[in-house]
């Protein structure tokens, strides 16, 4: 049986209440490909809905990380091989990440090739309330359960302590809660921001499907010549594809005002 007394112990200390705020920072970073996510799926659904689906998707993101922190073990199974195809091993782990990447891929595509080839108007007329609420939900469910794993692992690596793992992962959600639709406002509304994070989400999408090949890749060779991809070059390009948008997007709002004002002179 869990010791829970050994956990509040470990969460009052200083070392716990560091951890504590550490594991809430790394989880929000985690976490930002699942709000991008989350904002654009949802901006499928009629307006007075949006926010609701935001929470739902938010607080099931929730409930699934905090119920496999209690699985640490299970999730740590799935890194074996289930299959061998050649020297190659097929993990649980790497069939979840390839089939999540892939759907995230798909998805995402998708919704770049409406967004080049189809009227703005036009979305607004045929897609908003064709999604159902139930489908959206499943969507956002499906992201969370593979965006999971990322996030258990680095709650673990943080704090090996249950409560403090929870504690993180719970302030971290709530904060997205709270902003989630600050964030999903601007990506809606900035067209050029909007491309980025769809473009970001298919990089995450690629990196998800590399990492399971990678997976089966390692073993066929001993331990110390496996293979890791470093997710946080998809981190550093956002943010400096972010910083060019907000330079164009300063540049446009100047010069519209200047054109405003050579108007009323004239």
């Amino acid at each position: 049986m869990h010791d829970w007394s050994a956990d509040v112990a470990a969460l009052l200390s200083l070392n716990g209440v560091i951890g504590l705020i550490t594991l809430s920072f790394l989880e929000i970073i985690l976490g930002i490909d699942n709000i991008i996510f989350i904002s654009i799926a949802v901006n499928k659904l009629p307006v007075l809905q949006q926010k609701r689906a935001r929470t739902l998707g938010l607080l099931l993101a929730l409930i699934v990380r905090s119920v496999l922190l209690f699985f640490v073990g299970w999730i740590a199974s799935l890194k074996a091989a289930l299959f061998y195809l050649g020297d190659f091993g097929v993990s649980g782990k790497a069939l979840i990440l390839f089939g999540g990447g892939i759907f995230l891929i798909v998805k995402t595509w998708q919704e770049i090739q409406e967004k080049i080839y189809t009227d703005e108007d036009e979305i607004e007329k045929t897609t908003r309330g064709k999604s159902t609420f139930k489908a959206i939900i499943m969507q956002i469910v499906i992201i969370d359960f593979v965006f999971s794993f990322d996030s258990i692992l680095a709650a673990v690596g943080v704090s090996g302590v249950v409560l403090i793992m929870i504690g993180g992962v719970v302030i971290s959600m709530v904060l997205m809660m709270l902003f989630s639709g600050y964030v999903a406002d601007f990506i809606n509304k900035n067209q050029g921001i909007k491309m980025i994070a769809l473009v970001f989400l298919i990089a995450i999408g690629a990196v998800l499907v590399i990492d399971a090949v990678l997976d089966a890749y390692n073993f066929s060779v001993p331990e110390s010549e496996h293979l890791e991809l470093n997710k946080n070059y998809a981190y550093v390009a956002m943010a400096f594809a972010l910083a060019i948008e907000m330079f164009n997007m300063k540049e446009r709002k100047v010069k519209r005002r200047r054109d405003l004002g050579m108007k009323d002179n004239s």
